[in-house]
């Protein structure tokens, strides 16, 4: 229980449902692998393009079982249409905001798909909430949050924030990447009431380090350094870095290990998972839980 001795000020709803997904399901021990399938949503069916039926979401829920997943992340019509079939088998993280990318990302807001409310009709163990960090539309994103914690915690729900850094500022800024930004939507994340934090990992450019302000132009940080940055930033809300895109073995499995020896909670991995066949989902679900305790215990 140590993870959430830390977390006194959750209320015993939060404390009851993290304890279901930190110790009870995934590698345990207080830390967190989810497997997200929201991509649908914010990409198209264009992830699902590949040589086996991952088009299905059945297959990423038996993936979640079999593999040993914290919890599965999906919108409010794929967990009502497919979550019955696997009911208490897996924690589901209820997306409830979300949008497509066809019009135009430089202004972004993500509307609401779902509530906290239906988030306790299915038995979610927590809602996610994508909070875009910087956007014009930040005022209207802000106030729409705020509702969503104050449910939350009416619910006893824990909330999972996808903090992402967007917009022409954030752009002209080191762009979205950069560890301005990323530390900016860890902070941010925090000072807004995040049980947990979803980000990306950090990667700055020389050139993208000169266009940030000041003294992150003067920084030059390993991967190692601005990941634990990061984390720090994001205080008593625990952080779970994404995957990303399409990468190698070694490219995911360098990745899993900078982010968890270094201060992360846990992985958010979805399409370096279920865009494989199946023994190979497993194999990399088992190889990444592997990496996961073994920082942990370090």
């Amino acid at each position: 229980m140590e993870k959430l001795d830390e977390l006194y000020h959750l209320n015993l709803g939060k404390r009851t449902r993290l304890n279901r997904m930190l110790y009870k399901h995934g590698p345990g021990d207080g830390t967190l692998l989810i497997l997200p399938i929201d991509q649908g949503l914010e990409h198209g069916p264009v992830d699902f393009f590949t040589e086996h039926d991952c088009l299905n979401p059945e297959y990423q829920f038996k993936l979640a079982i079999e593999g040993g997943f914290s919890a599965i992340a999906l919108h409010l019509g794929l967990a009502e249409k497919y979550g019955p079939k696997f009911a208490g088998k897996i924690p589901i993280v209820l997306k409830i905001n979300g949008k497509t990318r066809i019009p135009p990302a430089n202004e972004p807001v993500s509307p609401m798909t779902g509530s906290v409310e239906d988030a306790v009709r299915i038995g979610a163990d927590a809602v996610g909430y994508t909070l875009y960090v910087g956007s014009p539309n930040q005022y209207t994103d802000f106030n729409q949050f705020r509702k969503v914690k104050k449910d939350a915690e009416r619910y006893g729900m824990p909330i999972m924030v996808w903090a992402y850094p967007r917009g022409e500022a954030v752009d002209a800024k080191g762009g979205r990447d950069s560890l301005y930004a990323i530390d900016y939507a860890a902070r941010v994340a925090n000072e807004l009431g995040a049980d947990i934090v979803k980000l990306n990992v950090p990667a700055t450019s020389a050139k993208s380090r000169s266009m940030q302000p000041s003294p992150y132009d003067t920084l030059n940080l390993s991967t190692e350094e601005m990941v634990a940055k990061v984390v720090r930033s994001a205080g008593k809300s625990l952080v779970i870095f994404s995957g990303g895109g399409k990468a190698t073995d070694e490219e995911v499995i360098e990745r899993a290990k900078i982010c968890m020896e270094h201060g992360a909670s846990g992985l958010v991995f979805g399409r370096n998972i279920w865009q494989r066949d199946w023994d190979d989902a497993l194999k990399m679900a088992n190889t990444l839980k592997g990496i996961i305790l073994n920082a942990k215990e370090s």
